[in-house]
């Protein structure tokens, strides 16, 4: 019996590899099992699946905020090299920023143009959220990305009921007055900038300590030092979104949704109820009002709010609100 066994297992090898070949045979020529067998170096060039990833030129001269970027120093260049690769080719990422841009930056650029800081700077907001009301994991909210104790600082109502961090018009008028502070510190736009990710005071040692005037003659850590080329990449793409192999319609992109301001002096028990009242239910009220942290709001003595609701739905506005 056990003398048997080799022969038995010959027998059995030999009839699956037949059943192989006949099964090979027998599928279709979309089979995916059969293609995957072909060896596409023998299969003609014009039928392979071909994708072509290319690399980019570098801009012979680009500036922030009217101050020149050294391209001429290597690693300025190869700095900057790597950020446009890296958002050229997050296609997923790149597209919703620029939909998302057509809608978020004429406001920014508005407020920036209003307070004295450079156009360019919009580009900070778009590295530091997408343009989104995201929450890092260091607890740094909204489009600007502040930490509680900062927004306090500069003037934004952070509490149970109200986190005006949320609210882009006014987190940008608060990034505003940080980077106005941070200029007549340093006397530079792009170290401003710097500061913004690492703090005044961070910034300010590292200069101390390795004797230089310069962001781009700095050693910082990693995330500081790609921070300003972030913000180059991103202005370069969205500045010219063809030349790096967008191709977005207008049509595809979002819009500024038409808003009513309402002024709120009173406090309110249920928002969920009040949003019904405005002819909205509560997701459209927060989703326009998103600084708005609970179901209820109180408004103390002297003090209001302002809340948007979609212009369509004014026609439906209670008239004893």
């Amino acid at each position: 019996m056990f003398k048997q066994a080799p022969l038995i297992l010959s027998i059995t090898s030999l009839f699956l590899v037949l059943v192989l070949f006949y099964l090979r045979n027998q599928s279709g020529p979309e089979d995916p099992i059969k293609l995957a067998e072909i060896d596409q170096f023998d299969m003609p060039k014009d039928v392979l699946p071909r994708t072509k990833t290319v690399t980019l030129e570098i801009p012979d001269s680009l500036s922030f905020a009217d101050e020149q970027i050294p391209l001429t120093i290597i690693d300025v260049r190869e700095r900057l090299d790597r950020e446009l690769h890296i958002n050229t080719y997050w296609h997923n990422n790149s597209i919703f920023i620029y939909k998302r841009a057509n809608r978020w930056l004429p406001q920014i650029e508005a407020i920036l143009a209003e307070e004295g800081v450079p156009d360019d700077f919009k580009y900070l907001a778009v590295i530091e959220s997408g343009l989104l009301n995201v929450t890092s994991p260091a607890q740094a909210v909204g489009f600007w990305q502040f930490l509680k104790p900062t927004a306090k600082e500069l003037g934004l109502e952070v509490n149970k009921e109200v986190d005006e961090r949320y609210n882009p018009i006014k987190s940008t008028r608060a990034a505003c007055q940080y980077l106005k502070n941070a200029h007549r510190k340093f006397g530079s736009w792009t170290l401003a900038a710097a500061s913004y990710n690492m703090g005044v005071r961070g910034l300010e040692n590292r200069m101390e300590e390795q004797r230089v005037s310069s962001y781009f003659d700095l050693l910082l850590n990693e995330e500081t030092s790609r921070y300003v080329f972030r913000i180059l990449a991103a202005k370069e793409l969205l500045t010219d979104p063809e030349a790096y192999g967008f191709d977005i319609p207008s049509k595809h992109l979002y819009q500024k949704e038409p808003l009513n301001e309402i002024e709120i002096t009173a406090s309110i028990d249920d928002l969920v109820a009040y949003a019904l009242d405005l002819g909205i239910n509560y997701k459209i009220l927060k989703k326009h009002n998103p600084w708005l942290r609970r179901k209820s709001l109180t408004v103390s003595k002297g003090k209001s709010y302002v809340i948007s609701i979609p212009s369509d739905s004014a026609t439906n506005l209670k008239m004893d609100m």
